[in-house]
């Protein structure tokens, strides 16, 4: 099917907002394929970020391409125990993502079953509408977030608010930041929270 949900907390009948995250250089460190959790490194200020987006009333759903699994660098067992062990790590900081969403396709993927071409692996916006829909999200009022350009195409094409998070130019993006902690300022500020 190509779209997985980790450790979801449950659904809200209500129209929520939500802010779609990328994972790799947005919540924690970029360190080229994670593989184990020990590798995970929270970047600074991330999980006052989330928190402050959360208290606000934000769905915080994480939506990322994981084309090591395509590659055979990891299973998606493995992936799912980084993604509990980064939420583990969240809720030391008083921090929690409500699901993670992850596409491991790739084309020409070592990995035969993952070898497809997709509508979950982003510039696609697939991941973000299966997340939306699994929990009542308005994408008109909510955010996609990411330190890439396919992170912002993703979120333009299901519809989203979209803020770029680095020190490069993405001009299709509706905001810049440099980091998770100015994003979540942005859009706090914007939507009057």
């Amino acid at each position: 099917m190509g779209f997985e949900e980790v450790e979801g907390t449950g659904v809200n009948e209500a129209r929520n907002r939500a802010v779609f995250l990328d994972r790799d250089g947005t919540i924690i460190e970029d360190v080229d394929y994670l593989t184990r959790a020990e590798q995970i490194r929270l970047l600074p200020g991330s999980a006052h970020a989330l928190r402050s987006l959360k208290e606000a009333g934000y769905l915080l759903l994480v939506v990322t391409n994981q084309s090591a699994v395509g590659r055979g660098r990891l299973t998606e067992e493995d992936l799912e125990q980084v993604h509990v062990e980064l939420n583990r790590r969240l809720r030391a900081l008083g921090a929690e993502v409500d699901a993670f969403y992850y596409c491991p396709h790739l084309p020409g993927a070592e990995v035969a079953r993952y070898a497809v071409e997709c509508r979950c692996r982003k510039p696609q916006p697939g991941l973000i509408e299966r997340a939306a829909a699994d929990w009542a999200a308005d994408v008109s009022r909510s955010y996609a977030v990411g330190d890439s350009a396919r992170d912002v195409e993703a979120g333009r094409r299901a519809g989203c608010r979209t803020v770029f998070i680095g020190r490069g130019l993405c001009r299709e993006a509706d905001l810049a930041a440099a980091d998770l902690t100015e994003a979540a300022r942005l859009i706090l500020a914007e939507r009057g929270s």
